[in-house]
């Protein structure tokens, strides 16, 4: 794909759980969009096949497997990154996994691995990138956070407790950031339409698309340089 003229030509990108579902989708936009796109996810097998989907579609894509939870992994990967693509402009913090049920009868096993990739992942990611940004001045950081970061449930403990800190990362970053030029905002979707999560009950036809999280942040990515839309709430038309 040709990138000269395009709104992100040349620009780096950087999507965390990207081998399917929401992450796969905004890997696709940012690169129509013009960026060189890298993406990340621990499942190999279906990493690799997201990469082929990306290039086929003439993405400039660069997939590493990594655990955005493990500190070494992610250093690991910012160093590939930046010396096959250049430095990062854009990061997409979209990794995320979901344990649900009362969380008094949850283990602290499950606990951790819920905490450490939905909230540790996006510190560990958003550290890895703000040094550079700042030292150029500009940056997006883009955490995907959910609806249950602002909404209790029956069954959420431990999910919920993981993107209410992510809502809480995200505001204080973007304050700490803010004065280098760098937005970093929360999009918080309603129901989508994955293999994410359960939606017993729930209608697929009324729920969100990956692609409607992917059009959230093409917006935040396009916004005018003066302006900085901080959070996004996203709901489909209709209850599901």
């Amino acid at each position: 794909m040709k990138s000269e003229g395009l709104p992100l030509s040349a620009q780096v990108a950087v999507v965390t759980g990207a081998s399917r579902g929401i992450g796969l989708a905004i890997a696709h936009c940012l690169g129509r969009l013009g960026a060189r796109v890298a993406i990340c996810g621990r499942d190999s097998a279906r990493l690799s096949s997201a990469e082929k989907s990306l290039s086929e579609a003439g993405i400039d894509v660069l997939a590493i497997r990594s655990d955005v939870s493990r500190e070494a992994e992610v250093s690991e990967m910012f160093r590939q990154i930046t010396e096959r693509l250049g430095e990062v402009e854009i990061l997409v913090n979209n990794a995320g996994v979901g344990v649900f049920g009362p969380a008094h009868e949850t283990s602290v096993a499950d606990w951790d691995r819920v905490m450490d990739t939905n909230l540790k992942g996006a510190f560990l990611c958003s550290r890895a990138v703000a040094p550079a940004m700042i030292a150029r001045g500009r940056g997006h950081i883009i955490n995907i956070s959910s609806l249950a970061g602002k909404n209790a449930f029956a069954g959420g403990g431990v999910y919920c407790a993981s993107k209410w800190g992510l809502q809480g990362l995200t505001g204080c970053l973007a304050e700490d950031l803010r004065g280098h030029g760098i937005r970093v905002s929360v999009i918080c979707p309603g129901s989508v339409d994955t293999e994410f999560s359960p939606h017993t009950g729930k209608s697929p036809e009324k729920m969100l698309r990956p692609d409607d999280v992917a059009h959230a942040v093409e917006m935040l990515v396009t916004q005018a340089p003066n302006s900085f839309i901080s959070e996004i709430l996203l709901r489909p038309t209709r209850k599901p």
